[in-house]
């Protein structure tokens, strides 16, 4: 294997032309000739009226009224019920006009990794109910789906048919001589990268294996993969997807003498996919989970028409961390300057907490090592966990394994932390502020703690933010009046419809840093119709912050008069908006 170059496609094409240009250069001449017309004539009769022809026509189906939950099909149980029922009747009768979308995790059958480990990517896994149960969900909400195309389960069909030596998935699985030189390789996990697997007859492969050895990773190499997943990608816009997860997608293909992360042939699938979008259904977007440092992470913008059109912004949530354990936004509001997006057609996917942990390599040239070593004292002695991965020989900080609500947990000599769940709505109320599309993960939503007889029972850092819950106990929480829980849910949904009312949080509004005090996180959004001054103490203390230009009013409190100063409670949030002279 040999590294590549970029694609070398350029210039106006029709979705077809492009997906024939891109097969060419990825399988050679005559395979991806052949490939592309496969694929064309597969995707003649699902052609939209109206194609995508020009990928510069592209704009954003998002604006300020999107907010996502992120949330596992079975996060709440209530007995005799399929968990999908249960989320859709919470969700109705609690979210609905405050959450636009949900982004259901895996719900697919699985063997192992709370889902990302899927033996079947067509069906639905029968304890959570069935696609009639996810198609009524997408009758109230936008869906968005976790496209797993990196690995299969070593459990599924798919496996032992390539076990079997079946034509059909020969090509399944990359095997690797034992012997080859991976040094180079960027590893995720501190876990074996090569798994040995005996087939039927009693020969070994030795098999690339990314996350664990039930997780195989699937041969891009191969055209028949590809077309493979590309039939997934359709399944799941069938059934409703409006939005796609890309799980893992900058491992997706390996080249031996190369980190196997971010490849020119990774990027040409991930804009394949978009250009067959083009054709099918162009209002579906693409979301890539590369949890890398930000530079890396923001490649999958390409140019801002041809690749993803939101990236996870994974430096938010350990900078938001840092700014409010040490009472300043210094490192925040330079990174915070930073961000920008290559067109109108591309966003920010802005969140603080999901499934996995708070990632901190992110952090890489961004935080001193020393600060990031803080973070990862600071997550343990909040009772969470550290994880790690291998590089150059020694294990280094992978993730933070912490509810966030833990993780701003107040100083060890605080007690009672009366301020934990008031820095906590700070760290919400600072995303919620930024450009892009907010994503609130239900753990946050609902105020839970670390799990630790969870981490016990699976011996699974991550599964310290994946407790399921009772939907009896959820409600019985949130009913009662001053519960942290209570005020958590309430706070945050207070946060939420508040930012939907604002025009200048529409994730294409320009965006100002302001430097009115190191403990004030500041910034002003701007559009046609509205400017907003979001503010938000990060510290303990109460001081006033002057404000810029005219007049104000906060959005989120007081009596409606206009002001030119504001007085910051600890951790208090101000929206205030201009007021029209």
């Amino acid at each position: 294997m040999t590294a590549r170059e970029a694609s070398p496609y350029d210039g106006p094409m029709e979705p077809a032309q492009r997906i024939d240009q891109r097969l060419r250069w990825l399988y050679g001449e005559e395979v991806g000739a052949r490939t592309a017309r496969r694929l064309l004539e597969r995707l003649s009769p699902l052609t939209v009226s109206e194609p995508l022809l020009d990928p510069r026509q592209r704009r954003l189906p998002f604006d300020q009224r999107d907010v996502v939950l992120i949330t596992y099909g079975d996060s709440l149980l209530f007995d005799g019920e399929p968990t999908l029922a249960t989320l859709r009747r919470f969700a109705v009768e609690r979210l609905k006009g405050t959450i636009s979308t949900i982004h259901l995790l895996p719900f697919f059958p699985f063997s192992s990794d709370d889902g990302f480990s899927v033996t079947d990517f067509h069906a639905v896994n029968p304890r959570l109910g069935e696609w009639s149960d996810v198609q009524r969900l997408g009758q109230d909400f936008r869906l968005t789906f976790d496209f797993v195309l990196n690995h299969v389960s070593r459990q599924s069909d798919w496996f032992g048919r390539y076990l079997a030596r079946d034509p059909a998935f020969a090509e399944l699985a990359l095997e690797v001589n034992p012997g080859a030189d991976l040094s180079a390789v960027v590893r995720p996990r501190a876990l074996p990268l090569l798994t040995p697997v005996r087939r039927p007859d009693g020969t070994q492969v030795h098999l690339w294996t990314t996350f664990s050895a039930d997780q195989i990773d699937l041969n891009f190499r191969s055209p028949e993969v590809l077309l493979t997943m590309v039939e997934v990608m359709l399944h799941y816009v069938r059934c409703g997807a409006e939005m796609l997860r890309l799980d893992a997608v900058g491992f997706l293909y390996k080249e031996l003498g190369t980190s196997c992360m971010h490849l020119p042939p990774t990027h040409e699938v991930i804009r394949l996919l978009r250009d067959v979008l083009d054709l099918v259904a162009p209002r579906v977007a693409l979301l890539t989970e590369t949890n890398v440092p930000h530079a890396q992470n923001v490649s999958y913008f390409s140019d801002g028409y041809d690749e993803a059109q939101l990236v996870y912004n994974f430096s938010l949530p350990p900078l938001l961390l840092h700014a409010l354990t040490t009472s300043s936004t210094t490192d925040l509001t330079r990174w915070a300057r930073t961000l920008s997006v290559p067109s109108p057609a591309t966003t920010f996917f802005n969140f603080t907490a999901s499934h996995d942990g708070i990632g901190v390599r992110p952090l890489e040239g961004l935080l001193r090592p020393e600060a990031i070593e803080a973070l990862a004292e600071l997550c343990q002695r909040r009772g969470g966990r550290v994880s790690y991965r291998e590089m150059a020989g020694r294990q280094v900080p992978y993730e933070l394994n912490v509810t966030y609500l833990d993780a701003l947990r107040g100083s060890d000599a605080e007690p009672g932390d009366r301020h934990q769940v008031q820095r906590f709505l700070a760290s919400q109320a600072m995303a919620l502020a930024l450009p892009g599309v907010p994503a609130i993960y239900v753990g946050s939503l609902l105020g839970s703690r670390n799990w630790q007889e969870g981490v016990q029972q699976t011996g699974a850092p991550r599964t310290i933010n994946r407790r399921r819950l009772s939907l009896s106990q959820v409600e019985a929480e949130l009913a009662r009046a001053g519960s942290p829980a209570a005020r958590v849910f309430d706070g945050l949904c207070r946060l939420i419809r508040v930012r939907t009312a604002q025009p200048a949080f529409d994730p294409g509004a320009a965006m100002e840093l302001l430097e009115l005090d190191p403990r004030c996180f500041a910034i002003r959004r701007t559009c046609r119709r509205q400017t907003l001054l979001a503010l938000c103490n990060v510290s303990r203390d109460r001081f006033e912050v002057d404000l810029p230009g005219g007049a104000w009013v906060d959005a989120l409190g007081g009596d409606g008069s206009s002001c030119q100063c504001v007085r910051l409670e600890p951790y208090q949030a101000a929206w205030l908006t201009e007021v029209e002279r």
